[in-house]
């Protein structure tokens, strides 16, 4: 499997990408995002640091987010919203935003061990895509794992959005229904990455 082994904030830096969005407070940090590249960028240069903002904001490589590309594209509606969405609704991302993980890595490291039950099933794939009415949490015999202890106190500070109802005392999260773009919050724009995608 391959693994995505880039230093965070060296990253950050490099896309002009607030290290918040990965779930790592920059003030206990060094280095900032703050783009230091200037000068005048090409159209494709542009389109292609939306590209690399939205696959390491999510943790996706380059095949499995073609692969969403191509799914958006044959879904209704606008592609890039389509894409955006798909990203949003993956099982890691979701552990994230309900708050059970202090960043994205660590949420995924969650799925990976096998310490979600979605809707009474143990699912150990990141990417799966979640539903509407679909209810993740942490199985019984993990709730007393180091990894929970005081973990309100870490994210609880974090917007849990309005898409899904997050009981963090039980580290139990149910999808009210499926996230609109508007609901999506990363510095991400998705047209850049269409337009990317169709030369």
């Amino acid at each position: 499997m391959a693994v995505n082994r880039v230093p965070v904030l060296k990253r950050c830096r490099s896309l002009g990408l607030d290290p918040i969005y990965l779930g790592i407070d920059k003030k206990s940090k060094r280095g900032a995002a703050n783009g230091r590249r200037s000068g005048k960028k090409s159209e494709y240069a542009l389109q292609l640091r939306e590209k690399q903002k939205a696959k390491f904001i999510y943790g996706v490589l380059e095949k499995p987010f073609h692969n969403y590309y191509l799914k958006a594209k044959q879904m209704k509606g606008q592609t890039g919203e389509n894409l955006m969405v798909l990203l949003e609704r993956r099982l890691d991302n979701i552990v994230f935003r309900a708050g059970f993980a202090r960043t994205r890595r660590e949420a995924r490291q969650i799925v990976d061990h096998k310490q979600l039950l979605v809707n009474g099933k143990g699912i150990n794939i990141p990417s799966y895509l979640i539903k509407a009415g679909d209810v993740i949490e942490v199985k019984e015999k993990c709730k007393g794992s180091a990894r929970y202890e005081g973990i309100a106190e870490v994210t609880g500070g974090r917007l849990v959005p309005g898409w899904l109802e997050a009981d963090l005392e039980n580290l139990k999260v149910t999808v009210k229904e499926l996230p609109k773009r508007e609901d999506i919050d990363v510095p991400v724009d998705e047209m850049l990455i269409v337009e990317l995608y169709s030369k």
